[in-house]
C-alpha cells in the first residue's frame, strides 16, 4: 500500500484525477546560454499538478512564492522563495502552490529545442491509467 504521495500508483492516481479537471495556464519561459538550458514556469496560487519523472540531477531555483512539494526523494516539504534546490535523478513530484510560485530549472545541454531537450533529460510518460498519454515531451509545466 503506498505510504506517501508520491508512491508511483498514488502520484498514477493524482494525475488521472487531475487530467479530468480543467487546466491551469502556466507560463512556461526558455532561456539558453552556451551548454545550459534554464526553464521557468509561473504555478499559479491554489494549483495542483504533477511532474514528470527527471533522469538528471539538475539544481532549482524558487524565486518567487511558497509551494508543498511531495516526493520519494524529498518527503514532504514547502519551499518558499528564496531557495535553491537539487533535483535527483528520477524524481517525480506532486506539487500545490500555496502562492504563485516561480520554479525555474537548469539542464546541461548543447541543445536548443525543448522537445529534444525534454527527450533528453525526461522518462517516457507511463502512467497506465492515462493510455493516450503522449509519449515523450509534454509541453506543460510539470517539469519541475
Amino acid at each position: 500500500m503506498p505510504t506517501t504521495l508520491s508512491d508511483r500508483p498514488t502520484l498514477d492516481d493524482l494525475e488521472a484525477a487531475l487530467a479530468e479537471k480543467p487546466q491551469a495556464v502556466i507560463p512556461v519561459t526558455h532561456h539558453y546560454a552556451p551548454g545550459l538550458y534554464i526553464r521557468q514556469c509561473t504555478i499559479p496560487a491554489g494549483c495542483l499538478l504533477t511532474s514528470m519523472e527527471h533522469l538528471t540531477e539538475h539544481p532549482f531555483i524558487i524565486s518567487k512564492g511558497k509551494i508543498l512539494v511531495t516526493s520519494d526523494t524529498e518527503g514532504s516539504v514547502t519551499y518558499e522563495a528564496p531557495h535553491v534546490g537539487i533535483t535527483q535523478p528520477h524524481t517525480r513530484r506532486a506539487l500545490y502552490a500555496i502562492e504563485e510560485t516561480v520554479w525555474t530549472t537548469f539542464h546541461i545541454t548543447d541543445l536548443t529545442d525543448p522537445v529534444a531537450i525534454g527527450l533528453e533529460i525526461l522518462a517516457r510518460p507511463s502512467n497506465p491509467q492515462l493510455p493516450n498519454h503522449p509519449e515523450g515531451w509534454r509541453n506543460s509545466p510539470s517539469l519541475t
